[in-house]
Order: structure tokens, then sequence, then C-alpha cells
């Protein structure tokens, strides 16, 4: 079952870094010279918004996490755009420190996002796919972001959009024989489950020039759907209310230490998952 899982993560992980690769190829030249200069320039890390071309290495309690991330000519001048490819959980079992019991050596999930931002009104948008390759599901969501005024060292952005989930499905039946009823597990393959909503926002606090903290709380509920769905589709309930909160230190301006904590409302603080990871940009 690794093996299956590991094959369809690294499957994905292809098609995704062969369409960033050739979304890439077909928008290298810059549209002008202003473009151009705008992303060699040494972007803001502790903005949520910022686009910049990074790489980043983080340990986490299910494992070592990876991620890439790489601008693009969006074909306006006013907007930058930004591919960001994440691979977490490899190696669980090896580096590990979480008490689940379904921490293991494969990868725990893939996740691709697309970032374009309007450097005129901070206005954003963001395509994110996450597969949880354990559980074989997808949730792909499609949101606005906007930036609102700072208020001395608080800045706030609030995010709002929709989602669709894509399950590998299993369902149970029961089969009549002589000796008695048994249940027989039944894969059905891929399905689409239902759709949900996603409200929350991105949060900054500036402590110093080189110390920031971003909490990040996010609520998904579920629309429509099949009944399992719309009422436990989320860790058994019809929504969560999820919590990030990261505090990063700013070694230079293109390089950074931050630690991550995610936790929902059914859990504790230390009960959710917790990692340290370390950005560089190019």
């Amino acid at each position: 079952m690794k093996i299956k899982l590991l094959a369809t993560s690294v499957a994905l992980f292809c098609v995704a870094s062969s369409a960033f690769a050739q979304q890439q190829e077909a928008t290298a030249a810059p549209s002008d010279k202003e473009t151009s200069q705008s992303h060699e320039q040494i972007q803001d890390m502790s903005d949520p918004l910022a686009v910049y071309t990074q790489a980043g290495f983080g340990i986490s309690d299910k494992g070592l996490n990876f991620k890439v991330g790489q601008t693009y000519d969006t074909g306006n001048s006013d907007v930058m755009g930004m591919n960001l490819i994440e691979i977490k959980g490899v190696a669980g079992e090896l580096v590990g420190w979480s008490g689940s019991s379904q921490r293991d050596d494969s990868i725990d999930s893939v996740r691709f996002r697309n970032f374009s931002v309007n450097k005129t009104n901070g206005r954003g948008k963001q395509i994110d796919l996450n597969y949880n390759v354990e559980a074989e599901q997808l949730n792909a969501s499609y949101s606005f972001i906007q930036a609102l005024p700072k208020w001395g060292p608080l800045q706030l952005y609030p995010l709002a959009g929709a989602g669709l989930r894509v399950q590998n499905g299993q369902f149970e039946e029961s089969i009549d024989t002589d000796s008695g009823t048994y249940e027989l597990d039944t894969s059905i393959g891929y399905t689409l489950p239902g759709v949900y909503g996603v409200v929350g926002m991105y949060s900054r606090i500036t402590v110093t020039d080189k110390i920031w903290i971003n909490y990040n709380p996010m609520w998904l509920t579920a629309i429509a759907g099949s009944d399992h769905f719309t009422e436990q589709g989320f860790a058994g309930d019809s929504s969560v209310f999820t919590n990030e909160l990261s505090v990063s230190y700013q070694f230079t301006p293109r390089f950074n230490a931050r630690y991550f904590a995610n936790w929902t409302q059914d859990q504790a603080y230390f009960e959710g998952d917790q990692r340290i990871e370390f950005n560089y940009q190019f």
C-alpha cells in the first residue's frame, strides 16, 4: 500500500512539475523591462502576498518537508505571479516524532499553489491543490485575498473562496451466502463527494525588523454533496475551524527561519502539527 501511495504522489508531483515547466518556458521572456526588474527586486518575505522565487526545507513531527516556488511573467506589469510546490511528510518514521501510528516513510501530501497579486490594489488570487496521499483525497480551492491598510504593527488580509473534494472511495457491501452474511469492501474509484466554502484571513504582526508573527484562521464548511460529506466531511463534522500560527526570524533579507503550528477547534495546541522551516529567496 505504501508503494502505491508513493507512486501516486510521485505521479502527481511529476504532472505538476511538467505543467510548471511548460508554463515557465512559455513565459520566459518578460513582457517589458519594468516587469523583469520588479521580479529581480528582493521581496518582503513577511508579507503573505509576497511573490518571489524561493526554495525551502523543513522538519516536522510527520517527517521532512520540501518546497520550491518560481515567479512567472503574467503579461501584465501590475500583476505578479508565482507557482509553489510542496512535498510533506517524507521519511516520517525515520525522523518524525509524532506518536501517530499512521506515521511512515512514504509521502504524506503534495500541495500545488498558484498565486497572482495586483501590486496597485493589493488584491490576490490563489488556486490551491492539496492531495493527501495517505487518504487518496484532493482538496482544490480558488480564493480571493485582499490586503488591508496597516494599523500600526498589524496588517490583515481577508480571504474568501470555494473548493471541491475528489476522493478515492470505498463502500461496504453485504453479501448473503449459505454460511451467513459477510461484509465486502469494494473500491468505487475517484468521486466528487461535495463542494465547500472557505472564509478566513492571513495576518501579519511586525515585532521588530527581523521578527514577525503570522496568525491565519480559516473556516471551511460543506455547501453541497453527499450526505456523508455534508454531515461529516471535515474531521467528522460539517465544518472545521483551522488555526495556523507562525513565528519567523529573518537572518538576511533573503533567508529566514520559521516555526509553524497548525491545529483545529477539536485539538489542543500541541496535538496539531508542528514544524520548523528554512526559506531562501533567489
